[in-house]
């Protein structure tokens, strides 16, 4: 790993006063914090008084009225800050050569643990401010702990709003007890988490369509924590005069890049399903919506212009930091301004819709034309925001990544590309065409996608050699270069936790324990009308499958790798297991989730326990199938390793002249020599 004392133009000593201001941020983000909860108390004064007619629960207060959106808003600028600076820490900065932390990067976790303790402190005040608001209570009633610890678990937001305080009490801790590189990512991770419990609460978790406005949902609050928290974090680097400056505005730029268009995508699909395109110079909250959308333009213009003057002046002289301040801190005034209206957007009923929803699009996001026949599976799609895009950008990145090779003039067998683009589309047509629409509703659907899932996209995309191709394509930092992605991926490589995950014992618990675990135990019935829920459980099916195949096939590079004979016993080890799930679940007498499948109201899928049944003859049918093609490609694996093993030899041989089998077969003459002297 790089250090700071590098021979790089842009490493220049703190006390360097020859550009740009001095190291104090903390006024900044003090006025970003004042600026948000002003927006956001000032868009929520406009419709306060619509919201509490449209929700007819009686006027809590000043205090709770605006004194929760600027509350909300605080919290979300240091989240923002806690984000964007672990990420500087964990990829724009690179630490010492032994993996502890630079100076930079240092400084860096430390604002993340100061931000993340005023995140953990505003969300603790949001649970009574939300509880006020829901019941039309004062602040004062609210807070009482008779009050406060009865109906919290009552209310979502003031749950999630929980559940926000203990994962940003978790990155306080984490970030500051955190002096090596590799817990910074980690810590990120966790800090990213603690977006979701909002994320899966409020407008878009309820009603129709809730599905793609979850999702849709979520990649916006990622992508603007990522965008807003960086260039925050930017800031603070350039304006303490950090090490590396010129390198860290080029990684963020590029995370910019692409966290814009997530944000303007992501924006549009979620306010297309809240707000009519009629309603949005006719309501209050499509009247919103355009203004954020303005912000996002105006945003981008300032992110279009740093790339224009800041990027250049840092290339020529890593010193000259000026340029960059100025456009990042305009920038920083301008977001803190955009996540303010964004809480107010937050606390503003969007309009009502033009027909109630049914009891199905209520409960799953959308309607069923029918029962699942094999023309609903192949022209009823319903694109899945997070998988599906996930497979359409993984077979994006390896086609890229295998062009790129080819223009450099070196090889990849066409096998894999082709292995790889079909796990994609399993990945893209299981949660994305008919098969995702169903699985929610009707169980053998769910347990085919779930086969699909487990058993096939993962051995597809296993084969693909995604790791080797990655390492291959990317171009290595260089002795005393910064680290890049090349030298993160092979660090988590090689990680003690890619060796305890790829374990054989562990993987294979994690993919078929995982069966039982979630059906036999109980975890399927009771979170079937969780969003949540699901997006997990493919997660799962997908992670669990991809960890176990990898062990198994071992085409990439693996820290632990093991002979084939291990790999075989592994497989076969697990084959019982797959037709004892399937027979267990077609033996069963009791309907997992039947409280769910009724509340859908399908008529036409009235036999639930036979629907189970056929599930379970699915799961039992097709579970072995991947697991034979497993089998084949380790003997072929096998018996390759002979013929390399083979023309080793053979080199070996013509090297010196078959040394070892002459030694050999004078130690043959030998005893024979003794043989005839003893007979004698």
């Amino acid at each position: 790993m790089a250090t700071r004392d590098l021979d790089r133009p842009d490493v220049t000593a703190d006390t360097d006063t020859a550009s740009g201001p001095r190291a104090g941020t903390g006024g900044v983000f003090v006025v970003a914090g004042a600026i948000a909860g002003l927006v956001a108390a000032l868009v929520v004064a406009l419709s306060a008084s619509e919201a509490l007619v449209l929700l007819g629960i009686p006027d809590p207060g000043p205090v709770t009225t605006y004194g929760l959106p600027a509350v909300r808003a605080i919290a979300e600028i240091a989240a923002v800050v806690a984000i964007g600076s672990l990420l500087l820490a964990a990829f724009f900065v690179p630490p010492q050569k032994s993996g502890v932390l630079d100076v930079d990067g240092y400084r860096a976790t430390r604002t993340a643990s100061h931000a993340a303790i005023v995140w953990a402190a505003c969300s603790a005040v949001l649970v009574p401010l939300t509880l006020s608001d829901t019941s039309g209570q004062p602040f004062s009633t609210a807070v009482q702990p008779s009050n406060l610890f009865s109906a919290i678990g009552e209310v979502e937001t003031a749950s999630a709003w929980r559940w926000t305080a203990i994962i940003a009490v978790v990155v306080a801790i984490a970030a500051r007890l955190a002096l090596r590189w590799w817990w910074t990512p980690l810590v990120l991770a966790v800090a990213v988490l603690g977006l979701m419990p909002l994320a899966l609460s409020g407008h878009s978790s309820s009603g129709g369509a809730h599905d793609i406005a979850t999702n849709s949902l979520i990649l916006h609050l990622v992508a603007a924590s990522l965008w807003a928290g960086g260039l925050f974090a930017l800031l603070a680097h350039a304006r303490r005069r950090g090490a590396f400056t010129d390198l860290a505005a080029r990684r963020f730029s590029t995370v910019a890049l692409w966290c814009f268009v997530v944000m303007g995508a992501s924006g549009v699909i979620n306010a297309l399903v809240r707000v009519p395109l009629g309603d949005l110079f006719g309501t209050t909250y499509g009247r919103l919506v355009v203004a954020k959308a303005v912000a996002l333009v105006l945003l981008g213009v300032f992110g279009w212009a740093q790339r224009r003057s800041a990027l250049p002046a840092l290339a020529a002289d890593p010193t000259s930091r000026s340029a960059l301040v100025r456009f990042a801190s305009a920038e920083v005034i301008l977001f803190a301004a955009t996540i303010g209206l964004a809480v107010g957007l937050g606390r503003t009923p969007p309009p009502a819709p033009s027909a109630p929803p049914t009891l199905t699009e209520v409960e799953l996001g959308y309607n069923l034309s029918g029962p699942p026949t094999f023309a609903r599976m192949v022209t009823e799609w319903r694109f899945d925001l997070l998988f599906g895009t996930a497979a359409l950008v993984m077979a994006a990145v390896y086609v890229v990544s295998v062009v790129k090779l080819h223009r450099r003039g070196d090889s990849w067998p066409i096998g894999r590309t082709v292995s790889w683009v079909l796990g994609c589309l399993v990945l893209l047509v299981t949660t994305s065409s008919g098969v995702g629409r169903y699985a929610s509703a009707v169980f053998s659907v769910h347990m085919a996608g779930h086969m699909a899932l487990s058993m096939l996209a993962p051995v597809l995309l296993v084969l693909g050699a995604p790791v080797t191709l990655a390492l291959r394509s990317l171009s290595p930092a260089g002795k005393d270069g910064a680290p890049g992605l090349r030298e993160w991926i092979l660090i988590a490589l090689h990680s003690r936790y890619s060796r305890f995950l790829t374990h054989p014992i562990v993987a294979a618990v994690l993919f078929v324990g995982g069966f039982y675990a979630l059906y036999l135990g109980g975890v399927f019935g009771a979170t079937l009308d969780s969003h949540t829920a699901h997006v997990l459980m493919n997660f799962h099916f997908l992670a669990s499958g991809y960890l176990f195949y990898w062990v198994a096939i071992g085409v990439d590079p693996s820290p632990r790798p093991l002979q084939p004979v291990t790999k075989l016993a592994m497989v076969f080890g697990s084959l019982p297991f797959h037709a004892f799930f399937g027979i267990a679940l077609m033996s069963m007498t009791t309907v997992m989730g039947e409280w769910f499948y009724r509340s859908l109201g399908l008529g036409w899928n009235g036999d639930l326990l036979d629907d189970q049944k056929l599930g379970g003859s699915i799961a039992w049918a097709t579970g072995e199938i991947p697991l034979v093609i497993v089998m084949l490609a380790l003997v072929v694996q096998w018996s390759r390793s002979d013929a390399r093993t083979a023309r080793r030899t053979d080199r070996a041989a013509e090297r010196d002249d078959d040394a070892e089998l002459a030694a050999h077969n004078a130690m043959f003459a030998e005893l024979a020599r003794r043989d005839r002297e003893a007979g004698r």
